[in-house]
């Protein structure tokens, strides 16, 4: 009688048949014939063994072999985000450009702001700084102008003062607008001791003295008539006051380049629009009756 480890209902294992047995190569799985045998090598008296294999290679318990329909959404293949969402993860050139321009700025503006407090390299020198803070301040500019014109005699005279007096009107609302719109810090190392300050003067972008000291030099420079000595000396003062703004700590260097750069081009305007007895008459009117 032949074994039963040898013939599959009446077929040997190695027989091709017209139908693949289960396990068999003709049947196609890989693997099959190797699981099969196992199976058929239990003897008697070794059933929890053989239940174990056969439970472990079970179609159910092999890894992977679960049919594809079954996948569910957590085994699906990740989504890429779209072209260009990918585009902007890269960092461009301007914006690189951008950054190691403002860690510049900041570094430059922390190694010049040796008069930020009185125990800084050249602290000594901080109450100097803050008189010429004064200097350029806008409020002695707007009351010692509006003296100068209430005294003045000659239409000259106050036609010069009254455009100053616009200049610095005009100054102080353009640097307003544009603190409120950017509304960048002072440098952290700043200690917020100004004279008459605002709401708005948190901000340090850009430098108001900066910009003032740019118009006024220009303004003066224009229509005044100065020895060389003191021409140099406004264009000085200038120079120094915008610096100052850095060593007491109140603007980074960009905040006062902008400043300069800004009342430059401020005086552009009011020398355009130059208020005279010809284009505004109404103004000269007004104060020849008074």
């Amino acid at each position: 009688m032949p074994s039963p480890r040898r013939t599959i209902e009446g077929r040997p294992l190695g027989s091709s048949g017209g139908s693949s047995v289960p396990g068999s190569p003709a049947h196609g799985a890989s693997g099959g014939r190797f699981e099969f045998q196992s199976l058929l090598s239990c003897r008697p008296g070794t059933d929890s063994a053989c239940a174990r294999l056969r439970a472990s290679d079970s179609p159910v318990h092999r890894r992977g072999s679960f049919p594809l329909a079954s996948a569910g959404p957590a085994q699906a293949a990740p989504t890429l985000p779209p072209e260009e969402d990918r585009m902007n993860l890269n960092p461009s050139f301007l914006g690189i450009a951008l950054r190691s321009l403002l860690a510049i700025d900041l570094w430059l503006s922390k190694k010049l702001g040796v008069c930020a407090g009185e125990s800084s390299a050249w602290g000594s020198v901080r109450p100097l700084m803050k008189l010429l803070e004064i200097s350029g301040h806008g409020i002695p500019w707007l009351l010692g102008t509006l003296y100068c014109m209430l005294r003045s005699d000659s239409w000259a005279g106050r036609e010069v003062l009254m455009n100053l007096l616009f200049a610095l009107l005009l100054d102080l609302l353009l640097v307003a607008v544009i603190k409120g719109l950017v509304r960048r810090r002072r440098p952290a190392h700043n200690q917020m001791d100004m004279f008459f300050t605002v709401s708005v003067d948190k901000y340090s972008f850009p430098s108001g003295h900066a910009t003032r000291a740019a118009l006024v030099s220009r303004f003066i420079l224009k229509h005044l008539v100065l020895a060389i000595p003191l021409r140099v000396l406004v264009v000085l003062w200038a120079f120094v006051l915008g610096l100052s703004r850095v060593m007491l700590g109140r603007h980074n260097v960009t905040d006062v380049a902008f400043g300069f750069f800004l009342g430059y081009m401020l005086y552009s305007i009011v020398d355009y629009c130059w208020l005279s007895p010809h284009n505004v008459p109404v103004l000269f009117v007004l104060w020849n009756h008074q």
